[in-house]
């Protein structure tokens, strides 16, 4: 089981693994594409070009542009075919070497994303929902440390989600992360960028801590709300964030544990129906923008019942009591079950809220 974040020395520093420049299809010069990004208050980017012949395979060095305050990490986006609904892979790589080789001519998208990996990049699985990956596809991308599962250009296209592919390929046993990114080009029919990021979690800017972070998946993904803190203790799990409208933990069965209202910062909701699989979080506020947890696998405690009485997750956190309190509930609490019968959705609304 990975360890919480939150509690984890250092800080969140906002990045963006997923940028285009004009070494490929993007819009603007690597140089400009970071001012970009800093100007935005970013703390990190790698710029991603796709590393094609066309390119020529660029790997583009961006370590000149590290500063005080800002810095950079080394990748590409890598290309090889294919898979069942297109001629080719997308894979996200941070932290590539220089003088990473282009792929081979009988090299598959699988064998190259497992060179990169041993060649020390995180590597990540580009927007599957764009790319109509199968789940045969991802299961087949077996060096992939997280899914890519919103991509803030493909949701133009109405793709940008690709967690329904994630919780199925971590309902069957694999470990992954998720991330949420631009896939910015800065092409003026783009949307804007800066629209998805996520908040690693380091002791300092340092690109190997950076990296190291990402690869043990301390961070969260973001479009606007901030995950303050995530806890869990006796079978709850308590979840502090910027004031949102909804926080929904969703995971390895079907339905969710809901609570909505105004300006929520602060509530616990109960693991039961997750039976020592995994959950995630996600908190959403008032203009729609969301905040994702990575998944998190839960372990039955010695000692608990079929019925995921009580949990255990790997923290650094002592138990808080004052964490297993539930939220003070309004008037208005609605149980909604599934078709089968057992409690699908439970979905707590605070005082004031519309029932």
């Amino acid at each position: 089981m990975q360890s919480l974040p939150f509690d984890r020395l250092g800080r969140f520093w906002r990045g963006n693994l997923h940028t285009h420049s004009d070494q490929s299809d993007g819009a603007l010069s690597p140089a400009a594409t970071a001012q970009y990004y800093r100007d935005a208050g970013y703390d990190f980017l790698a710029v991603t070009d796709h590393f094609r012949s066309e390119y020529g395979f660029p790997l583009t060095d961006t370590t000149p542009l590290r500063t005080e305050g800002f810095t950079t990490l080394l990748g590409a986006e890598l290309h090889a075919p294919r898979t069942e609904a297109g001629p080719s892979w997308h894979i996200v790589a941070v932290g590539l070497p220089l003088g990473f080789a282009p792929p081979g001519p009988e090299e598959t998208g699988p064998q190259l994303a497992r060179r990169a990996r041993a060649a020390g990049a995180y590597v990540g699985m580009a927007h599957p929902a764009a790319s109509l990956l199968s789940s045969a596809d991802a299961e087949s991308l077996d060096a992939a440390h997280a899914v890519e599962v919103y991509n803030a250009l493909a949701a133009r296209e109405d793709r940008g989600d690709s967690w329904h592919l994630t919780d199925v390929l971590l309902n069957r046993g694999h470990r992954l992360h998720a991330y949420a990114a631009d896939d910015a080009h800065l092409q003026p029919q783009d949307p804007p960028g800066c629209a998805a990021w996520i908040q690693v979690r380091a002791e300092s800017l340092d690109p190997d801590q950076l990296l190291a972070a990402l690869k043990a998946g301390h961070y969260y993904s973001s479009t606007g709300p901030e995950l303050l803190d995530i806890s869990l203790a006796n079978g709850h799990i308590t979840v502090r964030c910027s004031p949102v409208r909804k926080v929904l933990i969703t995971g390895g069965a079907p339905g969710a544990q809901v609570v909505q209202g105004r300006d929520l910062t602060d509530c616990t909701l109960p693991l039961a129906m997750f039976r020592g699989g995994f959950c995630r979080v996600t908190v959403e506020d008032d203009t729609g923008g969301r905040a994702w947890s990575n998944p998190i696998h839960l372990a039955p405690t010695a000692g608990s019942s079929d019925t995921g009485a009580a949990f255990s997750v790997a923290t650094s956190r002592a138990p808080d009591p004052r964490r297993d309190q539930e939220p003070r509930r309004g008037p208005h609490r609605r149980d909604r079950r599934g078709a089968e019968g057992a409690g699908s959705e439970t979905e707590l609304v605070a005082p004031g809220s519309a029932p």
